[in-house]
């Protein structure tokens, strides 16, 4: 992995110094750009982003301290060290306070100089993951899984917990919801991330076709099998794989893949020859398990095979604190340029449609829009005239009525009293009186 080149901005007016800086920087990789002027330098800086400045406190026209504080204010995520003599410590604290990260005292020792600018490069990079963090949570954002749902955030702790273990996992959600993210977002988190991670939609193919999809054949195995062909269980070997829609496959089927969970061992279609495997199965359903359990659609034994961790992801109608969200990050995604701007009319229909296609459906909507949108703002135009229906309907309703129900789909999702008032962005105390108030 290519390894960030930091880009620096070194600022002294003495040039002697500026040389030292350069040399020194240069020698350990650093990308950087010295200036003599202090005006010079600001220049620089409102053309291009430094991740990292050193600027001498003793200047002119503009001494060290103006130009911090120009810079916290031009490109407030660089960081900032100032250069000081001996007898300026005082007003080099002074900086600290005002945003610079530290200083550096003339005259340099070179070796001293370069571990210096490198544990600051460390820091800079350190405070810009945080901040890159905050941001993805701020957003919702959790390894591109767009939520605030408590519901979500639950299954999403609840996969993360068990991604570096051995356990299969069974993940439950109707089509749209995000099981196929879920799934690899367990192998991404696993010890098994740098090997294969394979998905097989199992509804997509007839029975024959799927067993030899999953084990393989051998030249022969029936009609149009010309040569050996190696499965799916073959290709991911020492990874993972997901099978998604495991409630559709054939029973004869499921007794081989149950084999495969017991004993890591199957053998391809035609041959006799068993083949030893390491695989970590993930399997998902938009079907009730329980369900397809009384059914018989899945076997018991295969079913408590699979269902070592189970986890079950809400449609996106129980949780529509997502729906913002995931507006603005699908906006995001197929915006060329600014993402448009989406009218409180067109909003509030996208909260009220049900989405039976969940976020599949969302997104799809969203794209749609952009692209009728032609840059301007989204609104109910650009909507499909189911959504635009809802909003006719619901125009009825009154203010009480939709906040009514509002509040009641929160406090469901919510795990406790706090958070839910949290998400409704009133407090405790005003959501205890409404819910006095409706009944709730």
């Amino acid at each position: 992995m290519d390894h960030p080149v930091p880009n620096v901005i070194v600022v002294d007016d003495e040039v002697n110094i500026l040389k030292t800086v350069g040399i020194c920087f240069d020698a350990i990789g650093f990308r950087t750009v010295l200036c003599a002027k202090p005006l010079e330098a600001l220049d620089a800086i409102r053309a291009r982003s430094f991740d990292l400045a050193f600027i001498d406190l003793k200047m002119t026209p503009i001494d060290g301290m103006q130009l911090l504080e120009e810079i916290r204010a031009v490109s407030p995520a660089t960081t900032v060290v100032m250069i000081t003599a001996h007898g300026s410590i005082d007003s080099a604290i002074e900086a600290i306070k005002k945003g610079a990260y530290h200083y550096m005292q003339k005259p340099f020792d070179f070796v001293e100089l370069q571990l210096f600018a490198q544990k600051v490069w460390e820091h800079h990079q350190l405070v810009r993951e945080v901040d890159e963090l905050r941001q993805r949570l701020d957003a919702g954002i959790d390894d591109g899984i767009v939520t605030r749902s408590p519901s979500m955030r639950a299954q999403l702790d609840l996969a993360a917990r068990v991604a570096d273990s051995t356990m299969s996992v069974l993940i439950e959600g109707e089509s749209g919801t995000g099981k196929e993210l879920i799934a690899a977002l367990i192998h991404r988190r696993s010890a098994r991330a740098g090997e294969p991670f394979v998905k097989v939609n199992c509804a997509a193919l007839p029975e024959a076709l799927l067993e030899s999809e999953l084990f393989g054949h051998v030249k022969g195995a029936f009609t149009g099998a010309i040569k050996d062909r190696p499965g799916r269980f073959d290709a991911a070997d020492g990874g993972s794989i997901f099978l998604d829609e495991i409630a559709e496959i054939s029973s004869t089927t499921q007794v081989k893949l149950l084999r495969v969970l017991q004993s890591k061992e199957f053998e391809p279609l035609g041959s006799n020859d068993t083949r030893q495997v390491d695989v970590r199965v993930i399997a998902a359903t938009n079907r009730d398990l329980d369900e397809a359990l009384r059914e018989g659609a899945i076997r018991e034994d295969l079913f408590y095979r699979l269902n070592a961790v189970r986890i079950k992801l809400s449609p996106l109608r129980e949780r529509p604190e997502d729906i913002p969200l995931l507006v603005q990050h699908f906006l995001r995604r197929f915006s060329k340029g600014e993402a448009p701007a989406v009218g409180d009319d067109a909003m509030r229909a996208l909260r009220l449609y049900r989405w039976n296609g969940n976020v599949r459906e969302l997104e799809h909507v969203i794209e749609r829009a952009v692209l009728l949108s032609a840059g301007g703002t989204i609104d109910l135009a650009q909507l499909p005239e189911e959504i635009r229906a809802v909003d006719t309907q619901v125009t009825a309703l009154s203010l009480e009525e939709i906040e009514k129900t509002h509040i009641k789909r929160v406090l469901q999702s919510a795990k406790d009293y706090d958070e839910a008032a949290g998400i409704l962005g009133i407090d405790p105390a005003t959501l205890w009186r409404k819910r006095k108030k409706y009944g709730l």
